[in-house]
């Protein structure tokens, strides 16, 4: 890899202030330091990412074209400036410069392209194919708004609209000699070719122009540079002059119009029909255009369309980009003229599919009207693929109908896309080994036992490069020194710091880096929430996406019991909490804001509470994102990963946690079971239900909540608390919900996340946290056995299972040339 040349960075840096700006470096502000560093680490990268896709071409390498409705990238300077290995020549001559790097990295936005760990687990896998050489596309879309940017007012989540690129994005390059149009709606006519073969054309449609911005995607030191390709939706005739003039207003900017709102925000809120046209249309959009590229870019080196899936697979992230499936059909029957059969072959070839949750209500369904009045001439091929899988149902399974209704694409009004991705693909993978095997006996049982050769594991993983080297450079640079740096592409050889777990100088070490790290975070809640915490308290830290089974309220609902317990008794041995959150909810689940609504109230009353002396704080950290996920992860001590047992498909904040030094407190489910598995029992805190239990429990219906509530005095109390106005200011009213979901089901069935069952269990394994904390020496060794065993779960390793055993790519060796002088 080329050595950065300090100087003539320096004077690119001062150049791109003048070209952009037509300031001195010394006049720029923050933000223009930070595009003019940006750009001039982009010509860095560009020379090689020509210098990757010349090479790619050469080769006629096969390539993956990641699919997905979300990447979670988070800031990009910091994490190019890493893989480059360019962090020493860049921090000396941004100084020289009078600039201060962390001050620069600070004015990017994140990326707001995703939501949660499906998006966040998209970009470290695209981080993992380009460090370890592997030839890939992600393909997504160019939301302008993304997700929300969350803002808490009097304790309520608002959502405000996430601007990320009102400044541009310096890293961006816009390839409109690759735009694609994508058609909706209108009505299917049948033509005669000139073959005189029947010829299906979609016709009165609208129509947008996909164009695609090309972001680099920078591996470790190794000059490979991948692409996220995310399409942004551009009106095909942007102003209709004769309608104007008729004064036909509306009619005249109505294709600028449904451009905009296509790309407008991520995952528009689906609670009403116009929400989930829109979702529906964004799926279509990205993946017609990305298909549609891909085809065209293989038939510019070949010219036989049906051997597409030796150079081409496409990986569906979950059941968002399914209507892959049919529109890969529609190109091949309908442009390229291939038979039913012939074709159906060559995409069963070509997709393979991975299921990221076993939640029923996350399996994508749409309603057929929609569906059908949307795409119609994708409906007429999901129809036909729907009736031919019938009868391969029927054929395996003779006279049992039930077996059409529980696995037919189309039932009952809906289009099932779960069931689509799993007909056409010749890969179905979970994430977790304990969601692969639910996924086999329990949710796609039905199709396990009907083709089970396409059902495999691939365990989720994280980059250790955004997560431990940048995020956590401190620790990065004290592993570093005791086992060399081979860790950052092979984190296997994280297991040699094993050894120091029993070496007090080195436990101290490492307690004192946990220690600076709490310091950052402390004043880091100083200055967004106004709230005093203690670096020497215990950090309980859960982050991650607002949803019930997550159960962020069975950790409330026992800070609430812990707060009953220190008021009934304010000299009892205590050691102190602080106990922080972090968690978007989607702006339409109501039960989810509540929640949050309740931990903020909670907070209110317990941290301005003398009597309790500070030994506990609750934080809820505003707008969680990667940014500040990096800093929450290095510092906790505790990672709450409590969802109910047999809901979570595998969670990537555990071994984010794990890697940084926390030790897991959760139920066996998702990766817990393997994470405890790599590190032992004695190193976590388990605690709850079985994922068994779960199960079984669900199919008998014999959990009753009330009997637990009659019960438990303490459980009651505090369930008491949600409708007496303790933490609402009189508002009996405020949690009635959340308490009604608790005890009777408000509609539903009551309890259904077996919050007050696995409450005891909890309590208890939280004591154990406690007792655990006060041996210093035991936890430290603990906390860095955790970190020794965390090298199963990068995602280098699991990309390396994608690639060999899914994808079938070869690594390919870039080298960049040497510039003239």
């Amino acid at each position: 890899m080329n050595e950065i040349n300090k100087e003539e960075f320096k004077k690119d840096i001062e150049n791109y202030a003048k070209v952009l700006f037509r300031k001195s470096i010394k006049e720029a502000s923050d933000q223009e330091k930070f595009q003019a560093v940006s750009y001039a680490v982009k010509d860095i990268v560009v020379d090689q990412w020509m210098a990757t896709h010349k090479t790619y071409e050469e080769q006629d390498v096969k390539t993956v074209y990641y699919l997905s409705m979300e990447f979670l990238t988070g800031r990009a300077l910091g994490n190019i400036i890493i893989n480059l290995k360019g962090n020493k020549a860049i921090k000396e001559a941004v100084e020289e410069l009078g600039m201060n790097l962390d001050v620069i990295e600070d004015q990017e936005p994140d990326a707001a392209l995703g939501n949660g760990g499906l998006g966040r687990l998209a970009a470290c896998f695209l981080d993992s194919l380009s460090t370890l050489g592997y030839p890939a596309y992600g393909c997504g879309i160019r939301y302008k708004y993304g997700m929300f940017k969350q803002v808490i007012e009097n304790g309520y989540q608002i959502e405000k609209p996430d601007d990320w690129l009102k400044n541009g994005n310096p890293f961006e390059i816009k390839r409109p000699e690759y735009a694609v149009e994508v058609k909706f709606g209108g009505y299917v006519a049948m033509r005669k070719d000139e073959f005189g073969r029947d010829k299906f054309v979609q016709e009165n449609y609208q129509s947008v122009l996909a164009v695609p911005y090309d972001l680099p995607v920078v591996g470790y030191n190794n000059n490979v540079v991948n692409t996220l390709r995310i399409w942004d939706a551009e009106a095909i005739d942007t102003f209709n002059l004769d309608s104007f003039d008729k004064g036909d207003y509306q009619k005249a900017v109505e294709q600028q119009n449904l451009a905009r709102t296509i790309c407008e925000v991520l995952y528009p809120n689906d609670n009403h029909m116009a929400g989930k046209e829109l979702r529906l249309k964004q799926q279509y959009f990205f993946v017609s255009a990305s298909v549609q590229r891909a085809v065209a870019k293989y038939m510019e080196k070949h010219d036989d369309i049906r051997k597409i899936y030796e150079k081409v697979c496409f990986q569906l992230n979950d059941t968002h980009p399914t209507v892959t499936v049919s529109e890969f059909m529609r190109i091949l029957v309908d442009d390229y003229g291939l038979e039913w059969d012939e074709a159906w072959s060559i995409t069963n070839k070509t997709c393979a599919y991975t299921n990221h949750t076993i939640m029923s209500e996350a399996l994508e369904k749409w309603p057929l009207e929609l569906f059908s009045r949307l795409l119609p001439r994708i409906y007429q091929i999901t129809e036909e693929i729907n009736r031919r899988f019938i009868l391969q149902i029927q054929a395996a399974y003779p006279g049992d109908n039930s077996k059409v209704e529980k696995m037919a694409i189309i039932y009952d009004g809906q289009v099932k896309m779960a069931h689509l991705a799993i007909a056409a693909s010749f890969s179905v993978n979970g994430v977790a080994k304990l969601h692969t095997e639910i996924l086999k006996n329990q949710e796609l049982k039905d199709f396990y036992q009907m083709m089970p050769e396409k059902f495999n594991n691939k365990t989720n993983g994280i980059t250790q490069r955004r997560f431990l080297l940048h995020g956590n450079p401190l620790l990065a640079d004290w592993v570093t020194k005791k086992i060399g740096d081979d860790w950052i592409t092979n984190l296997a050889h994280i297991n040699e710091l094993g050894i120091y777990a029993d070496d007090e100088l080195s436990r101290k070490e490492f307690m004192n880096i946990k220690y600076q790290n709490k310091v950052r975070l402390a004043k880091y809640i100083k200055e967004h929430n106004g709230v005093e915490v203690n670096p020497r308290s215990i950090f309980d830290v859960q982050v991650k996406r607002l949803h019930e089974y997550k159960r962020q309220l069975l950790n409330i609902l026992h800070i609430m019991y812990l707060y009953n317990e220190l008021k009934k008794n304010p000299e009892m041995d205590f050691y102190p909490r602080t106990f922080i959150f972090g968690a978007k909810a989607s702006a339409g689940y109501h039960r989810a804001k509540s929640i949050i609504k309740l931990i903020n109230s909670v907070g209110d009353v317990i941290n301005n509470d003398k009597d309790i002396h500070d030994k506990i704080k609750v934080v809820f950290i505003e707008n969680y994102r990667v940014s500040n996920a990096e800093i929450i992860f290095a510092a906790a001590d505790v990672s709450e990963q409590i969802s109910t047992a047999s809901k979570e498909a595998s969670g990537t904040g555990n071994m984010k946690f794990m890697l940084n030094g926390a030790l897991t407190l959760g139920t066996m489910d998702g990766a817990n079971v393997e994470i405890v598995d790599e590190v032992g029992k004695e190193n976590a805190f388990i605690f709850g239900l079985s994922s068994d239990e779960v199960i079984a429990y669900e199919q008998n219906g014999q959990y009753n909540p009330r009997d637990i509530y009659n019960i438990d005095s303490d459980i009651r109390a505090v369930m008491t608390q949600l409708v007496d106005g303790t933490y609402a200011s009189g508002n009996l009213d405020e949690f009635r919900d959340i308490y009604n979901s608790l005890l009777d089901g408000n509609g539903g069935r009551p309890d259904m996340y077996f919050i007050l069952k696995d409450f005891r269990s909890y309590a208890d394994a939280q004591k154990r946290v406690e007792a655990a904390y006060r041996d210093e020496e035991g936890w430290a060794k603990s906390a860095l056995l955790n970190v020794s065993k965390s090298g199963k779960f990068t995602s280098d390793r699991t990309i390396e299972e994608y690639a060999k055993e899914i994808w079938h790519l070869e690594k390919v060796t870039v080298e960049v040339p040497e510039d003239d002088e």
